[in-house]
């Protein structure tokens, strides 16, 4: 989805037909996933061997709801989640694991990850707030390798909070800290909560639509709490 496709969709504040996308730019994405790297592969590949170890001690923990699955499940259709990220990022050692633990409760998901360097153009298109290459980037991809919405680089509650005055006003070490300690209590609910609810809402756009992201505002500063 070309950025200009991205800004027409915000001003009309919905879903633009999927099928207006060129076929190259289709064949494209549905070509990089194929060569993308599986979760394995690219943990495998990385310089980054602490950041591994975390991802991996993470991944060991993780827990998806029965009732995540069932949601999947019940769209009865394949989708491919091809993410761009890279492996020094701090935010995708606490995401990635979380949804390679959907991926791997139901064969209707699956996903690979680029780098986010290596494909600058994929990244200059799925811009946070139009503005950041911030990562990690979730593509929503149906079946025929068409996007059909895209995801990131943080839950929604988390993002407006680090945008805020109060975070941006902390030094950098601290705000990492109360990231991951956000992280950590969460234990992934809030990344597969929208996920899925972001996969259900594809299944049910009459038209194949693409569905552009809400903007994000600043928070007041305080921290987000966590849902039950």
């Amino acid at each position: 989805m070309t950025q200009s496709h991205i800004q027409e969709n915000e001003s009309r504040g919905g879903c633009v037909t999927a099928r207006s996308q060129q076929i190259s730019w289709m064949t494209s994405l549905l070509d990089r996933f194929q060569q993308a790297q599986p979760y394995e592969a690219w943990l495998a590949a990385s310089t980054q061997p602490k950041l591994v170890a975390l991802q991996r001690s993470i991944r060991t923990r993780t827990e998806v709801a029965p009732e995540l699955v069932a949601r999947v499940s019940a769209l009865g259709r394949r989708w491919h989640f091809l993410l761009l990220s890279a492996d020094w990022c701090s935010d995708a050692v606490s995401i990635e694991p979380w949804i390679d633990a959907l991926c791997a409760e139901t064969p209707l998901l699956s996903m690979r990850l680029l780098d986010r360097d290596q494909h600058l153009d994929l990244i200059d298109q799925h811009l946070t707030n139009g503005r950041s290459r911030s990562i990690p980037v979730v593509l929503v991809l149906d079946e025929q390798g068409v996007e059909r919405a895209w995801w990131g680089p943080r839950p929604r509650a988390l993002q407006a909070w680090v945008m805020s005055e109060a975070a941006q006003a902390m030094a950098p070490e601290v705000r990492f800290r109360e990231t991951r300690r956000w992280y950590t209590e969460d234990r992934g609910r809030a990344i597969l909560a929208e996920i899925v609810a972001l996969l259900e809402r594809c299944a049910e756009s009459p038209d194949g639509g693409f569905i552009a992201p809400d903007p994000i505002t600043p928070s007041t500063g305080e921290l987000p709490g966590h849902a039950e």
